[in-house]
């Protein structure tokens, strides 16, 4: 297995997951069932205000080839096909959207030990072409996401990463939004038998000078209940709770309140996700 750099989007991952993942303030609801020859069909449901969106995904594997079939509400289709392995490291990705005949995509991954590399080209006349690719060790490793417009010979956007993993603690440095937006993050375990981990995230956008600091925690009540808590410099504060009543299967309880506008509503979410 590699245990390299990882990719781009591995930057700053681990804390954008303990503060921004599974909180919901919508109701929302996902089944997962599986055929006797192992093909997955997962139905999804979200309520946003008065508008459902919904879909239903079917992921068949053989070998080494895995295909998604997704169909939403819209009554657009989402094609995925993914070749693992064809060499070691190397992963093959295939996209599709129907009726958007300009939506095929090709994209190649390749993990090494010291680099972890990801393009994609679009299938049309003037494509657009991205690249990322982070170089480096487990430990220290940089990185840079850019993408060129071949239409009009521009890039539409250029970012830069830079991150640090040591024992119990992951700390990454980026540069978003075309160098418009600095974020400095960290991931922290505490104590690694209840799973309690700190994370942190302070963005400086650029061009208007506003900062934005969260900071949030979690940990393991027991081995199937997980809370998070978080909470940030305008004064909004999140938790949630997480229980899972069968193996992967979960219920998730999360809220959030405006500390400064309290005289508004608590936002409430609850999320059901069922594999059977």
């Amino acid at each position: 297995m590699v245990k390299g750099p990882g990719l781009y989007t591995d930057i700053s991952k681990k804390a954008k997951d303990l503060l921004y993942k599974d909180f919901q303030t919508d109701p929302k609801f996902s089944l997962t069932t599986y055929t006797a020859n192992g093909v997955a069909i997962t139905s999804n449901g979200l309520k946003k205000g008065e508008i459902i969106l919904a879909d239903i995904n079917t992921q068949i594997k053989h070998k080494n080839v895995t295909t998604d079939i997704k169909v939403d509400t819209n009554s657009n289709v989402f094609a995925t096909v993914t070749y693992d392995e064809a060499i070691p490291g190397l992963k093959t990705i295939f996209r599709y959207t129907v009726p958007d005949q300009r939506s095929g995509k090709l994209e190649m991954q390749y993990l090494h030990d010291y680099a972890g590399i990801c393009g994609s080209i679009g299938l049309t006349p003037n494509p657009i072409v991205n690249f990322s690719g982070v170089f480096g060790t487990s430990t220290v490793s940089v990185g840079v996401d850019v993408s060129l417009d071949s239409t009009t010979n521009t890039l539409g956007k250029y970012n830069a990463g830079l991150s640090y993993t040591h024992s119990d603690l992951v700390a990454a440095l980026t540069l978003n939004d075309k160098f418009d937006n600095l974020t400095a993050s960290f991931h922290r375990v505490a104590y690694p038998e209840t799973n309690t981990a700190v994370g942190a995230e302070m963005t400086h956008n650029f061009p208007s000078n506003d900062n934005t600091f969260t900071v949030g925690v979690q940990h393991t009540l027991d081995p199937f209940t997980m809370v998070k808590g978080r909470v940030n410099n305008y004064g909004k504060v999140s938790g949630l709770i997480q229980h899972e009543w069968r193996p992967k299967s979960t219920l998730t309880l999360s809220g959030e309140v405006d500390t400064r506008a309290i005289e508004k509503p608590t936002k409430l979410g609850l999320a059901l996700a069922l594999k059977l």
